[in-house]
Formats: structure tokens, C-alpha cells, sequence
């Protein structure tokens, strides 16, 4: 049975979608870097795909007695306890409202692996050289303020928003971080 124009077209258009990462002239871009897009407070962060070993919706978490109020607690995730971290309670000192798309990423640290709390998952980003903007533009946009300047060091604009490249990987290393308990 013969196959239309149009059916080849749609047949085409179907399979090459199925395909796409990035825009196609973004795949053969200058300096392109992917990672996974989320936000936390108000910010829009991006971390490589290899520091994030996996994402999740946030499990039942059990509260620990005596750690630090960044700390959410313990959760069972397949069996093995992890600790859940508010990631924005870490960096800015304020808890993050909890509610029902939240998502966590799983990040290897060294000992065992942690979860960390964010407010919204974005999905796949691609930023080119390009994009990137400069210190004094992401000081302007209050990227890197605070805790998060350990964390971030370069950024992108990609549809009108500031994107900070934070280091999921540093993060686990640092030593407040990895003494959860207090």
C-alpha cells in the first residue's frame, strides 16, 4: 500500500521529532554545553547531566532530630536512605514551600549519594558561547549572590531569562553541605 505525499511528510516530520535534542543549528553551535534546567527561588540554574544522577518527585521524607533545618530529613528511595536537602534553604536561608511537582536530583557524594530539593524542573538546556553573558550581567541579575557565588561560575541568557551554570559537584564536596547533622 502507497504512501501519500502528505503521509510521507507526516511519517518524516514524526520521526525526525522524535530525534531533536536541540535546534538543529544549535547542535554543531560554538561551545555548546547541555545539562538539566530548574529553578530554585527565583532563579533559573542549569547543572551537567553527569552530576545528576537522577530525578525524581520527592519521596516521603522522615524528619532527623538535631540536624540542620537545610536538612529535610532521610528518605527511602528504592530501598537505600537518602538524605533530602532543601537546596534553597542551604543558599538563601529560607524554606522552600512544598507542593506537588516538586522534583529532587539525586547527586553522587562522596560516602553516599543526596538528594536535593528544587522548586521546579525545566528539563534539558542548551546554551552556546554565544549566549553566555558577562560578570558584571550576572552580577546585575543577582545570580551568584550570596552562597550560590561558590556555585555558579558563568551564565547564559536564553529567552530573556539569566540561566546560572551551578556546580552540583562542588556542592557535594563542600564540607557545611556534607555535615548534614548537626
Amino acid at each position: 500500500m502507497g504512501m501519500t505525499p502528505f503521509d510521507v511528510l507526516v511519517d518524516y516530520e514524526r520521526r525526525s521529532l522524535t530525534h531533536v535534542v536541540g535546534l538543529p543549528e544549535q547542535l554543531n553551535a560554538p561551545g555548546l554545553w547541555r545539562g538539566v534546567g530548574y529553578r530554585i527561588g527565583a532563579r533559573r540554574l542549569a547543572s551537567a547531566f553527569d552530576e545528576v544522577l537522577e530525578i525524581l518527585p520527592l519521596p516521603p521524607v522522615t524528619a532527623v532530630p538535631g540536624a540542620q533545618p537545610w536538612m529535610l530529613g532521610l528518605a527511602n528511595v528504592r530501598g537505600n536512605l537518602l538524605p533530602i536537602v532543601d537546596l534553597k534553604q542551604f543558599l538563601e536561608g529560607e524554606r522552600t514551600v512544598l507542593h506537588e511537582s516538586q522534583r529532587i536530583l539525586l547527586v553522587r557524594q562522596p560516602g553516599g549519594d543526596v538528594a536535593v530539593l528544587i522548586d521546579e524542573l525545566y528539563g534539558q538546556r542548551s546554551f552556546t558561547t554565544p549566549q553566555q553573558i558577562d560578570e558584571e550581567q550576572v552580577a546585575a541579575e543577582h545570580l551568584a549572590e550570596g552562597r550560590y557565588a561558590s556555585f555558579i561560575d558563568r551564565a547564559y541568557r536564553l529567552d530573556n531569562h539569566p540561566w546560572g551554570v551551578f556546580s552540583l559537584d562542588r556542592l557535594a564536596r563542600t564540607p557545611e553541605f556534607r555535615q548534614a547533622a548537626a
